[in-house]
C-alpha cells in the first residue's frame, strides 16, 4: 500500500487533526517521506469533495469548497433532524462518562464515532478541547448549549447522572479489567 494511502486512511480514521511526527511514528517512515506522500495526497485530493487541510503543522481531511453548498444543506438537514441513536449512544457516553477521548468514546461504542462527534458539535451539544493527558488528541465534553437545553445549572445535575456514570464505570471495567476509563 502506498504511503499517501495509509496516512489517509489514518486521517479517516482518526478524524481529528495528526502532525507529521505522528503519522512517521504510525507509520514507520521517515518524517521527509510522510511531507512528500501528504503532498502527493494532497494533489490526488484536489479533484475531489475531501481536502488536505494543513494548519501549523497538523493535518485533517476536510470538505472541498467546492462542495459547500451542498454540505451546507446536509448540515441544516442534520441540525434540524432528530438525534440518532448513534449520537444519543455517544452523547449519553460523554454526559455520563466524560470528559472523554475520541479513542476512549470509541471503546465504549465499539465503533469509529468521528461522523457523529462532528454531529455532536455542530449542534452545539457537545464541545473540544485539547486533552490535557495527551496533547496529541483532544477530549470531549457535555456544552454549555447542553445543559442550557437539560435545564441544569450542573452536569451532576442530569437525571440519574451519579448512578449512572457509577454503573457505566462498573460495565467498563469488567470488560477490560486493564483500562483506565
Amino acid at each position: 500500500m502506498k504511503l499517501e494511502a495509509k496516512i489517509e486512511a489514518i486521517m479517516f480514521l482518526t478524524g481529528e487533526p495528526i502532525s507529521v511526527e505522528r503519522l512517521s511514528r504510525i507509520t514507520g517512515d521517515d518524517k521527509n517521506e510522510v511531507e512528500e506522500a501528504l503532498g502527493r495526497l494532497r494533489e490526488n485530493l484536489s479533484e475531489r469533495g475531501i481536502v488536505l487541510v494543513k494548519k501549523d503543522e497538523d493535518f485533517l481531511l476536510g470538505t472541498s469548497p467546492y462542495a459547500s453548498e451542498i454540505i451546507k444543506s446536509l448540515i441544516k438537514d442534520e441540525i434540524s433532524s432528530d438525534l440518532t441513536k448513534a449520537a444519543l449512544e455517544t452523547l449519553s457516553a460523554v454526559v455520563y462518562k466524560g470528559p472523554l477521548s475520541k479513542m476512549e468514546i470509541d471503546y465504549i461504542r465499539g465503533v469509529n464515532s468521528s461522523y457523529t462527534l462532528r454531529s455532536l458539535m455542530v449542534r452545539g451539544l457537545v464541545e473540544r478541547e485539547q486533552n490535557p493527558r495527551d496533547a496529541r488528541s483532544f477530549i470531549y465534553k457535555p456544552s454549555f448549549e447542553f445543559l442550557k437545553f437539560m435545564g441544569v445549572k450542573d452536569i451532576s445535575e442530569v437525571p440519574e447522572y451519579n448512578a449512572l456514570r457509577e454503573k457505566i464505570g462498573e460495565l467498563i471495567k469488567s470488560s477490560s479489567p486493564n483500562t483506565d476509563l
